[in-house]
């Protein structure tokens, strides 16, 4: 039911776009979006009024309070993330949701590794502003995400004729 209503929800909006992108790309932009939206609130909300701006002590381990609110936000945007890409975006995927989550979370590592390494690269290599390299950045890994998940992650068994 909610699957259904998120999909009607993203769908009503794709008929200015029917033009430019398949309906899965657009699904894929919306539920991405929407899910970095949700990361970046997430994020504030710890930052500012979980952790208050200060380190949090573990006792055994202490976090900057940035690190500790990116750890927080990826704890609740990696399973929204994987569930809208795996029932909104690529549900003709006939891999086990197993196999799915851990090829998801696998890309989602080297997506991680890869903004450093672009950004890295972009600022200190090539004198960009690092505003501008954040957006090439951005450009080349959600493209490299949306291949990777269609034809690795979610992928979907070709039908033989």
């Amino acid at each position: 039911m909610p699957k259904d209503l998120i999909t009607s929800f993203i769908d009503f909006f794709y008929p200015p776009f029917r033009k430019l992108m398949p309906i899965q790309t657009f699904r894929y932009a919306a539920c991405g979006g929407a899910n970095t939206l949700l990361d970046i609130f997430v994020f504030f909300i710890s930052y500012n009024f979980i952790y208050h701006r200060h380190i949090l002590d573990l006792g055994f381990i202490a976090f900057q309070p940035y690190i500790a609110a990116f750890i927080t936000a990826f704890c609740v945007s990696f399973p929204v993330g994987f569930l809208l890409m795996r029932h909104i975006v690529f549900t003709q995927s006939t891999l086990h949701g197993r196999v799915q989550l851990f090829r998801y979370f696998l890309l989602v590592a080297v997506c991680i590794l890869l903004n450093y390494m672009f950004i890295k690269f972009f600022v200190e290599k090539l004198g960009f502003y690092p505003t501008i390299a954040k957006i090439i950045t951005t450009i080349i890994v959600v493209s490299f995400s949306y291949l990777t998940q269609k034809h690795y992650t979610f992928k979907a068994k070709e039908l033989k004729t």
